[in-house]
């Protein structure tokens, strides 16, 4: 009778619809332990072989929802050291545990404190080493390995972040100008995962862009899924803002607000979420110019999005920025327009080059100065 209600139960449940089902992850939580010593022998002197150790590798081309297919259970265990016989002294070491994870994965124990940050390709981190053999300094017993609990956090590497509200377009430029197929739709909320389209060139360059789900107000403080999607922005080299020229009204219990007014709440969340992403550079969209009357829209609000410290005295206090963010370029578009999604594609790449150049110039002549600092210390001294 109990296992036909369980049965019964559980044909009432429906699968969640394949929408809501997201194949993006990008947080992943494991139980890694060392292998345990091996003991040791004490009549012969014998010393056990060392536990093995579980260490996690950066590759690329692989995701969170990959790695969790691929292993068996989220425990993650090395195996132990052998004993030492009177056929073998010294023992074998236990075999380590090596698990590959993505590109960009930062490691967290459970106290948040972070342990690697892995964001090359091959780089390693020992998350769980294995415990020492049986000596004379343990007595000859084999001790146990490390054992915890660590979070994997994955921050997406791309060259260029799209930032913007819901229903700005962001989705229909990413179609446009890259390989990605994102879902479009006349409503907000359309992207609900982080989506990464490459930008390719005639002459085999490439660029990637992350774009991000839309930012609602509070996402600095999680709201929505706030620090799921503000994350993912603050490895990218450059970060491309995209509004609508016509404004923007979450719902109808929520206020309609102007171009310019959308582009402070973003810069006010950035800011409130990490200072620091307002000193990378940016390029602003304005989106929608081919609809009647954005035109008219652009020549009245031109000066204050030109320099944004302009229009800071007649922004609402709830959404004024501390510190306001300086666009290298700005570019009315229509994401349909082919043409202006070629100008866009020219203007990213351009300014991606032109900061490879600067950081170039900053590297050579840093070069130069420890060198010439160095010659100083051990070369000749000319009198």
């Amino acid at each position: 009778m109990v296992q036909l209600f369980k049965f019964l139960l559980k044909s009432t449940k429906s699968p969640a619809r394949a929408h809501f089902r997201s194949n993006f992850l990008d947080t992943l939580r494991l139980t890694v332990r060392g292998g345990h010593g091996g003991n040791g022998l004490p009549k012969y002197g014998g010393v056990g072989g060392q536990g093995g150790c579980v260490y996690f590798v950066a590759k690329e081309g692989l995701t969170l929802r990959k790695l969790a297919q691929n292993l068996r259970d989220t425990r993650v265990q090395a195996t132990s050291g052998e004993d030492s016989s009177k056929v073998s002294i010294f023992g074998r070491r236990g075999v380590d545990q090596r698990i590959e994870v993505p590109l960009g994965v930062q490691v967290y124990d459970e106290q948040q404190k972070l342990l690697a940050d892995l964001n090359e390709d091959e780089a390693s981190c020992i998350v769980a080493g294995g415990g020492t053999g049986g000596c004379t300094g343990n007595n000859f017993l084999g001790r146990p390995g490390e054992s915890r609990t660590v979070h994997l956090d994955l921050k997406l590497i791309a060259d260029v972040g799209l930032v913007g509200f819901p229903n700005a377009g962001k989705s229909t430029l990413l179609k446009a100008i890259s390989n990605a197929k994102p879902k479009i739709a006349a409503y907000p909320f359309t992207t609900i995962r982080p989506q990464i389209g490459t930008v390719e060139y005639s002459d085999l360059r490439s660029i990637s862009i992350a774009d991000l789900p839309g930012l609602i107000e509070g996402a600095h403080a999680n709201f929505g899924m706030g620090h799921k999607f503000l994350k993912h922005i603050e490895r990218t080299r450059l970060l491309l803002f995209m509004v609508d020229i016509f404004g923007f009204q979450l719902s109808p219990r929520h206020p309609h607000r102007d171009c310019l007014s959308n582009i402070y709440a973003l810069n006010k969340e950035l800011e409130l979420y990490d200072p620091t992403l307002l000193e990378k550079p940016c390029v602003l969209l304005l989106n929608k110019m081919d609809k009647e009357g954005a035109q008219q829209i652009l020549q009245n609000l031109k000066p204050s999005i030109n320099d944004l410290s302009n229009g800071l005295a007649a922004c609402p206090e709830e959404l004024r920025p501390s510190r306001v963010l300086k666009f290298e370029h700005i570019l009315p578009i229509s994401a349909k327009n082919s043409a202006r999604i070629t100008q866009v594609k020219q203007q990213l790449r351009e300014t991606l080059d032109g900061l490879a150049e600067q950081h170039l110039v900053t590297d050579n002549q840093q070069l130069k100065e420890q060198l010439q600092q160095r010659v100083g210390v051990i070369g000749p001294k000319i009198t």
